[in-house]
Order: structure tokens, then C-alpha cells, then sequence
């Protein structure tokens, strides 16, 4: 047992100790990841090397959005991968379209690394926080989308590409008896619709495949979650809680997790403890630590700031109050508008409250001036 937890601890203490000195863990990120994109096309004409100044290296990269980087994108397809990647392409992954056209990601093997330790830390600090380890000793239900969607001719040859969700969890490896029910492979093998019908088919296979099964948790995008307990209530007759003792539910991709959808979860799955998580299909960059309802950053996976109108902060610079849009760097792309808005809680705990529209401006503005908040962004 001491062993097993050792082993564990070894999966969280990086970002454990990336958290006691936060400044010391960014410039380290910095400086691994501009030696990656020196070896690109598209870094190579901002740098000739790994920079450690982070103000060196805001004043030498441009923010960018995806649109920005399409270009580049683009050429990565066809087949040239340096020209905005340090390592080749081993999968195509795609966004689910919250704000637009579904965007197409390439994933590298660092890029999948981190992905999956990122994931894995939710998991593993929820289970040493709490002591709890039955929840490493059941299984995990699959409500992610498909991996397979589409493909597409390229000069490079055809690739092909499915929502990141189903393609990571492809890539997940199994941690003690921990896996996957159903596997990814046959929720693949019902199609790659995402209309009402196409979602209870693979419900259904979920339920025949679980149902005798000992589930202990449930991760991945948070009204997917709600939509299966509704499914099984409607469709069977029964709660996800009536069969099984969910001990945690790793919820991702929405705002107001813990104000707005844990209540409509427990409901469903009975009194599962809420672990939120900040992914996108560009990187793990957040996850719950303790009992406060706040994300803490992965500071040694990617680099973080954020603008606040029209000044520039490190996030691990923010004080409590203190907002704006989020700025990733990771393996992939450099000064990355990643579309987010995010709050500072203090003491390194963040909240992300939504994409960077107008709506969500306005109901955070708004919300600061009633709660009497200072608002800083």
C-alpha cells in the first residue's frame, strides 16, 4: 500500500511543487517551451532560443487567436509540421464548436502527455486529499464523444479526426483497476452523429455495458453527465444512483459547475463529491485541489496570463477580484487567446466564469456591482 501511494504522490508532486513557488515553475515552463518553438517556423522569427524573461518574451511573441495561427495550421496538415511544431503530429483532435466552426487541433506526443497528466491529477490528488482510494478501484463511465467524425485529403495524405474528448480518452491508460466503461472503441462503433438519437444510443450502450459494473466515477463534460442521468430516469426508470456508488465526478467544459450544475448532478448520482476541471481540447490546464470550489493552474505544464483591458499580467500575478482573458502558451502554440475569462480567488485559486463574449462581460460586470466586488478588467 505505502508503495501505491508513493506511486501516486509521484503523478501529483510536480504541480504540487510547482504551486510553492509559482514564479520559479513559469520561468521554467518559459524557457522549455520557447527551446520548442525556436525549432519552428513560426517561433524562429520571434526567437533563436529558450528566453527566461517572460517580459523579453511578451515584447517578442505576438497573442494570437486560432485564426492567426490557421495559416500555419494549415501547413501542418499538408505536411510540414516545423513550421509551427517542435515534434511531429500523432492525432488530429476536434473542438466541439462552443463559439463557432469547430476548430481542428493537432496533437503531439508532449501535447498528449500532458493531456494525460494533467487528467490524471484530478483523479489522483481527489483520492489522496480525501483518503480515499476505493475510487481508483472501480471503474469510470464513458459519456465522452466520438473519435472518429471525419477525414479529410491533404497533400500529405488523408487524415482523420473526432471530438478531443474520445480522442484522449483512446489515449488514457489505465491507472491501477481504474478504466473506461464502456472503451472508447465501442462508443465509436455507433457513429459519429451528435443529434438527440445518436446521444441515446450511445446512452444506452453506456447503460448495458455499466450497469453490473462497479462504477466509483464519472468524468467529462458536465451537461453530458446530466443528459445521461436524465436518460436513464426517462428511459428505464431508474437514477444513475440507484445503480451505482459514484464517489466523485470530475466535471468538465462549463462555467458554473459548483453554483449551477452540482446540484442537478447529486440529484442524479446521489452525493458524489464535484471535482471541476479546466480542459479544452488545447490542454489540462486546471483542476480543483481541495474543498474550495476554485481550479488550481498546472504553472508546470503551461504558461498563463491574462489581459486586463489594456494591461498585461502573469496569472499567478493576480489578486483577488482581479480578472480577464486567459493567455496559454503550451508545446503547441505560443501567447495563445484561448477565448476564456478568468477570476483570481486569491492564493492561486481561479475561477474560469466564460467565453469572452459580451454577455458573459456584462453578467460578471454586473454581478461585481451588486455584490459590491472591485472590478479589474
Amino acid at each position: 500500500m505505502d508503495r501505491f501511494i508513493g506511486d501516486l504522490k509521484g503523478i501529483v508532486q510536480p504541480w504540487y511543487d510547482s504551486l510553492m513557488d509559482t514564479k520559479k515553475a513559469q520561468t521554467e515552463t518559459l524557457e522549455r517551451l520557447t527551446e520548442g518553438y525556436s525549432k519552428t517556423g513560426y517561433g524562429s522569427r520571434f526567437c533563436s532560443g529558450s528566453i527566461s524573461d517572460i517580459r523579453e518574451y511578451q515584447r517578442a511573441f505576438p497573442t494570437v487567436n486560432y485564426e492567426g495561427l490557421r495559416p500555419f495550421i494549415e501547413k501542418v496538415k499538408n505536411g510540414d509540421h516545423k513550421e509551427l511544431l517542435s515534434e511531429p503530429v500523432v492525432k488530429w483532435a476536434m473542438t466541439r464548436g462552443t463559439t463557432g466552426i469547430p476548430k481542428l487541433i493537432p496533437a503531439t506526443r508532449t501535447h498528449l502527455r500532458e493531456i494525460l497528466a494533467g487528467g490524471a491529477r484530478g483523479l489522483v490528488n481527489y483520492a489522496l486529499r480525501n483518503r480515499d482510494y476505493e475510487v481508483l478501484s472501480g471503474g469510470v463511465l464513458n459519456l465522452n464523444f466520438p473519435s472518429k467524425v471525419e477525414s479529410e485529403e491533404t497533400r500529405a495524405g488523408r487524415i482523420e479526426y473526432g471530438f478531443s474528448s474520445g480522442t484522449y480518452a483512446k489515449y488514457n491508460p489505465r491507472l491501477g483497476r481504474v478504466g473506461l466503461v464502456p472503451i472508447q472503441e465501442e462508443i465509436d462503433s455507433l457513429g459519429s452523429g451528435i443529434r438527440k438519437e445518436d446521444w441515446e444510443r450511445r446512452f444506452e450502450l453506456v447503460y448495458e455495458r455499466a450497469r453490473e459494473s462497479e462504477i466509483k466515477a464519472l468524468m467529462g463534460v458536465t451537461n453530458v453527465i446530466t443528459a445521461f442521468g436524465r436518460y436513464l430516469k426517462k428511459r428505464h426508470g431508474v437514477l444513475p444512483k440507484d445503480l451505482w456508488k459514484i464517489k466523485a465526478a470530475f466535471c468538465t467544459s462549463l462555467p458554473k459547475i459548483h453554483t449551477y450544475h452540482a446540484p442537478q448532478i447529486r440529484r442524479l448520482y446521489g452525493n458524489a463529491n464535484i471535482v471541476e476541471m479546466y480542459t479544452a481540447t488545447e490542454g489540462v490546464f486546471a483542476q480543483q485541489i481541495d474543498g474550495n470550489p476554485y481550479v488550481v493552474p498546472n504553472y508546470d505544464l503551461y504558461l498563463f496570463e491574462v489581459k486586463m483591458g489594456d494591461k498585461l499580467k502573469m496569472l499567478y500575478e493576480l489578486r483577488r477580484g482581479e480578472w480577464g482573458r486567459v493567455i496559454v502558451s503550451s508545446c503547441l502554440f505560443p501567447r495563445y487567446d484561448i477565448g476564456d475569462y478568468i477570476e483570481c480567488a486569491g492564493k492561486n485559486y481561479f475561477r474560469v466564469f466564460g467565453r469572452t463574449t459580451w454577455r458573459s462581460y456584462l453578467e460578471h460586470f454586473l454581478f461585481n456591482i451588486f455584490t459590491g466586488r472591485v472590478i479589474r478588467a
